[in-house]
């Protein structure tokens, strides 16, 4: 394992009457021992297949990049279709490996193509791609686990009648890979019918949980990223994160510590990454913190109406906004910090410049904004806000995939410290029904009668 976990600013040793005492987490032996076994005893079965998700076979990723690179080579653009979690995975290792103006560089110099993931249905940002990709050459990959998502199925039905206006339908064909649960749903029906190459999501793959199946390894294999160094970092940490050990478990230590947290009143869970690759990390981290935790009920029927909200930061840029709500507001915030150690650039500040801002010359960005972070973190503590810093060597495949895989575990186990289902979300699931009832589908018209029969007051619309 790469990474570095330091919760010294979690403990009451560092911040005080808001800390946690080590005390409580030697008293809590028996709750450990029941998080790990829900989680480790029931790991590859139901919906906890996601953590064998890392162990497929190099035979598998040869002919996964293989099929890569074919597409890399044909294409001028890529676009993943997909939301939540078929969209949020490859979005941040995307913003984390590939160059941050990637799609700005001249082809010499990308080595890959141009590259869109569209996870909303707003018809302004269709318009805007269709402006800026060359239909004709360029290649799409769908995704969906349950082959039924709304937003997914228009923008696949309306960018494959596109390709066939463009090139006939035989070589339509030829542009478009689907990602979907074999056997299952719409999309896999027409795939089958269609004759489009289809990638399998095992079944007890949940969405927010799939990032490392083909959902992400497929996308990742036609940008070119080191899917093997990304596999074996999760790895690394799928048997950290199997140490009985909590003290030795960072997943289960920093799962125990954030429910203590929510326990004592700290329901906001703010991610703050100091690296701009690492932004939309923090967009990873909320979904499956959100949707996993965020439950009505426990196992066992009660109402507990559980969760934290998790909010996304980015070091250095929100110290100068949201950082002095972090640091004087009120004491119902955990934040996580995403330190990197290498940047993979170095820019020095210039001796010979303009009089101004001497104190910095001779230094670097590098230096500076590692600075701040742990300024930031000084400024929390002596102010008695809880916080813990997660350490990057560096930001690459191997410590991407580790981190990816430390969330989900992470999560699992706060989970099963909850005693909820981490792995359904009724909440979404009647959102979506209404969408279906709204939009006309056959099957729900008793939902769109429910629908119908609310009644609005105008007395409590202005405007």
């Amino acid at each position: 394992m790469k990474l570095k976990f330091d919760y010294n600013n979690m403990m009451d040793s560092s911040i005080g009457a808001h800390g946690i005492k080590k005390a409580e987490i030697d008293k809590a032996q028996n709750a450990h021992a029941a998080a790990y076994a829900d989680v480790i005893d029931n790991s590859g079965k139901g919906w906890q297949e996601w953590t064998e998700t890392p162990m497929i076979s190099d035979k598998t990723v040869d002919e996964l990049c293989a099929f890569g690179k074919a597409i890399r080579e044909k294409a001028s653009s890529f676009v993943v279709l997909g939301i939540g979690g078929s969209a949020l995975g490859p979005i941040c290792v995307f913003n984390a490996l590939l160059h941050l103006h990637h799609n700005e560089l001249p082809a010499a110099m990308r080595k890959a193509p141009k590259l869109y993931v569209e996870d909303n249905v707003d018809p302004e940002r269709m318009a805007s791609l269709l402006d800026v990709i060359d239909i004709k050459t360029t290649y799409l990959n769908v995704i969906t686990k349950s082959g039924e998502t709304s937003e997914t199925l228009s923008q696949f039905i309306i960018l494959y009648n596109l390709l066939k206006k463009e090139l006939g339908e035989a070589a339509a064909k030829e542009h478009i890979f689907v990602t979907t649960t074999d056997g299952k749903g719409s999309l896999y029906n027409v795939a089958k019918k269609e004759g489009f190459k289809i990638f399998g999501i095992p079944a007890g793959v949940g969405g927010r949980f799939s990032v490392l199946s083909n959902v992400g390894l497929v996308p990742f294999a036609v940008m070119g990223v080191d899917v093997k160094s990304m596999l074996a970092g999760a790895r690394s940490m799928r048997e950290a994160c199997e140490r009985k050990d909590i003290y030795a478990n960072p997943a289960l230590m920093t799962a125990f510590l954030q429910v203590k947290s929510m326990q004592a009143g700290k329901n906001i869970s703010v991610m703050m990454p100091y690296a701009d690759g690492l932004k939309t990390m923090a967009d990873f981290y909320c979904q499956i913190w959100a949707e996993s935790l965020g439950k009505a009920v426990d196992k066992a029927g009660k109402t507990v109406n559980c969760g934290q909200t998790p909010a996304k930061s980015l070091g250095v840029t929100d110290q100068h906004s949201q950082v002095q709500l972090y640091t004087e507001g009120p004491y119902d915030k955990v934040v996580t910090f995403i330190g990197v150690e290498k940047y993979g650039a170095t820019v020095d500040i210039p001796q010979d410049s303009a009089d101004v801002g001497n104190f910095l010359k001779g230094h670097s960005l590098n230096e500076l904004i590692t600075a701040e972070r742990k300024s930031t973190e000084y400024a929390l503590t002596k102010a008695g806000r809880s916080n813990f810093t997660i350490i990057m060597p560096e930001v690459n495949a191997e410590t991407v995939g580790e981190l990816l895989m430390y969330f989900m575990y992470e999560t699992a186990f706060a989970g099963a410290y909850l005693d909820i289902d981490t792995f359904n979300q009724p909440g979404v699931e009647e959102g979506k029904k209404a969408t279906f009832a709204m939009i006309g589908r056959a099957g729900y018209e008793e939902k769109l009668k429910e629908l119908n029969s609310l009644v609005k007051n105008d007395a409590y619309i202005i405007g």
